[in-house]
């Protein structure tokens, strides 16, 4: 702490929070670890240990590859590193290896790889207006979001305590949206064909991409009144744009090409035979259906409201309903694409196949950077945030990190709230009394689930109902953010400007 204060006070405030968080992601070492541990030991041991031609086919382990290639090679680099540690971890037989140098070196590839999120984040503060706020420094817009972004509490409970390594992968994304904030289109453009191939969930705000760059890029004038001068078109840009998805995708996929095994990659990266639900039910829109489907049946209408619409897959709908006005918001700069990627990531989580409670942080990290704009943002995003990181609270289910996982939420939700209403000090209350009776329902309910629950006679019989109770409050709040996030990109002023010309 006395370090994080000398940095504050000599004005280096940034490395002052990255060195803050860099120490608390040390202290998370020894905790909990899911079976994602052991997904990425056995990954760093397929694509050491095996020809590329036996990658997307080993399965001596459940836990097959099944990310795209560059991640593939990305474990490929890190096993070079991992050698030096402990050469047993790169064996493909070792299953369920743990040993304490294999915890070492697979915690500290996540905190060094972070290094990426880090620059990302420090780019993505070049973006933001800084004049905004008080006049001291923590209540600047740019010191709130490095904090909503260094310091998220999903984040860092997924990737530091859970396993993953998301903060690279979205080091990724925000690089790229910096960039496009930057009108450095063909940068933007390559890191994200570059990050698709890493992690294909990306491709849900593909779309917002894509029309942006249509946009923006390849048409390169307006008129006086800011609509498009369609004669602007540049062919050479469109094709420019081309030529970067082309070669980033050849570079992936072409080995699996030339060995004839697309097929074999794309069974992996897109399992459809699993079922539209996650064993514990993602906080999204098929979360209230299968209840109120439960709910209908016990009182005896079994699918006679609802058999009839459950979907064979959804990919369809979630595109429909996330994508509606993208071209208009997209036109009206780089603030409006990041809308258009957000609703397109959250209309996915809320209506996708197969969801994990994982990807919510597809929408709150980039809605962080809207929270700083505008007040009616930061509601949203405070109650997004808020239901969605405590949606999170399964995924670490042992006794140890319970008060981790409480303490770190409170300190990260009380920030949250504090720094946005201080930013905002000036204009309305940023929640209403409904929204505020739904905030503070998330405390009685994680009394119940982990206090109470458990020392009652249903936990044997019914031990399904805290994670049921907890997807479906979280669902509730999470839709509601979705609606007013929806409804927000259809009243804007400046999109209903640019639809009327």
């Amino acid at each position: 702490m006395a370090a994080l204060g000398i940095a504050m006070g000599g004005g280096n405030w940034f490395s002052a929070l990255v060195l803050g968080v860099t120490l608390l992601k040390c202290l998370l070492i020894p905790t909990y670890h899911s079976t994602d541990f052991e997904v990425h030991r056995n990954w760093l041991a397929i694509t050491h240990s095996l020809p590329i031609s036996q990658w997307y086919y080993e399965a001596t382990s459940e836990w097959t590859l099944d990310y795209p290639p560059f991640f593939g090679w990305f474990e490929y680099a890190l096993s070079h590193v991992a050698k030096h540690f402990d050469q047993e971890m790169l064996n493909v037989h070792n299953l369920n290896y743990a040993s304490a140098n294999t915890l070492l070196f697979q915690r500290f590839s996540v905190i060094f790889t972070d290094a990426l999120f880090v620059y990302a984040v420090h780019e993505c503060c070049k973006c933001i207006d800084g004049k905004k706020g008080g006049k001291e420094l923590t209540e600047k817009p740019k010191f709130i979001l490095s904090v909503l972004l260094l310091w998220n509490f999903g984040l860092l409970i997924v990737d530091h305590i859970h396993f993953q390594y998301n903060g690279f992968l979205f080091g990724l994304m925000l690089l790229s949206i910096a960039r496009l904030f930057q009108k450095r289109h063909m940068e933007g453009a390559f890191l994200f064909a570059v990050l698709l191939h890493f992690k294909h969930i990306y491709l849900y705000v593909a779309p917002a991409y894509g029309i942006y760059l249509l946009r923006s890029y390849c048409f390169t004038a307006n008129k006086p009144d800011g609509s498009i001068r369609w004669n602007s078109f540049s062919f050479i840009r469109l094709i420019s744009l081309g030529l970067i998805v082309f070669l980033v995708s050849a570079l992936s996929l072409g080995p699996f090409l030339a060995l004839n095994q697309l097929p074999q990659v794309f069974s992996r990266l897109f399992p459809f035979k699993r079922g539209l639900c996650h064993a514990y039910w993602a906080p999204n829109f098929w979360a209230l259906y299968n209840t109120l489907d439960k709910v209908l049946s016990v009182i005896g209408l079994d699918d006679k409201w609802l058999g009839s619409a459950v979907p064979t897959h959804s990919p369809s709908l979630s595109d429909s309903l996330g994508h509606p006005h993208l071209y208009s918001d997209c036109h009206i700069g780089p603030r409006g694409f990041l809308r258009c990627l957000i609703l397109c990531a959250l209309s996915s989580f809320m209506f996708g196949w197969h969801v994990h409670e994982k990807a919510i942080l597809l929408a709150v990290l980039p809605m962080s950077l809207l929270s700083v704009g505008k007040a009616g943002d930061a509601s949203i995003f405070l109650i997004l945030t808020t239901a969605g990181h405590y949606s999170l609270f399964p995924l670490l289910f042992t006794a140890p990190e319970l008060p981790i996982k409480i303490l770190l939420m409170l300190l990260f939700t009380i920030y949250s709230i504090y720094s946005l209403k201080t930013l905002f000090r000036k204009e309305k209350p940023l929640f209403n009394w409904m929204e505020t009776f739904y905030l503070l329902g998330l405390g009685p309910l994680e009394v119940f689930c982990e206090f109470v629950f458990p020392f009652t006679s249903w936990k044997l019989t019914y031990s399904f109902i805290p994670l049921l109770l907890t997807s479906v409050y979280c669902a509730v709040g999470i839709t509601y953010a979705w609606f007013r996030l929806y409804v927000s990109v259809l009243t804007d002023p400046s999109a209903g400007k640019t639809k009327k010309q």
